[in-house]
């Protein structure tokens, strides 16, 4: 037996276990939909009532902020309720506006008001030669031929994929 009749042969038997892993994965996502579509009516159903009874909560709330004023929040029944103080939430219509603003008036403080981020450019790192990518200290993988064991990814493959990765990193 020559070696393509070889890896032939493991190829096929990787195949099969491959499509079986898929069938599975197949039938495991048409029994979720099914759990979804069974489940989620009484979900959507619930967390209107939810939503209708924080409503009545809060007005509740808001109607007697004299009932928290020290302590200013209660806890019943696992759920923390009263008041506190806002956080209050920063805008600016143009940031290129506020960082000239803040070198005007805060020059001492740009570095700590100025967020700055510098990364290299893959992109452009990809033009320079393996000599000047070592000397800025970049590392190039090795550009010579490699493995490929690769089908063709549809949904059901990608799933497979992210199932065979997570299962790689479960026996780490």
């Amino acid at each position: 037996m020559s070696a393509v009749d070889h890896i032939e042969g493991l190829t096929k038997a990787y195949s099969e276990l491959r499509d079986l892993l898929s069938d599975r994965v197949s039938a495991f996502n048409d029994e979720v939909d099914l759990i979804k579509r069974q489940k989620l009516p009484g979900i959507r159903k619930t967390l209107a009532k939810v939503a209708e009874a924080e409503q009545k909560l809060k007005a509740a709330l808001e109607a007697h902020p004299e009932a928290f004023v020290k302590p200013k929040t209660l806890i019943f029944h696992g759920v923390k309720v009263g008041f506190k103080k806002g956080k209050g939430k920063m805008e600016w219509s143009d940031p290129d506006m506020v960082v000239q603003l803040i070198k005007k008036h805060f020059p001492e403080q740009v570095e700590l008001l100025i967020r700055t981020k510098e990364t290299p450019d893959k992109q452009a790192l990809d033009g320079l030669d393996a000599r000047d990518l070592r000397r800025l200290g970049v590392s190039v993988e090795e550009t010579g031929d490699v493995v490929v064991i690769k089908p063709a990814a549809g949904d059901v493959e990608k799933m497979v994929a992210a199932l065979l990765k997570g299962a790689g990193n479960d026996e780490a």
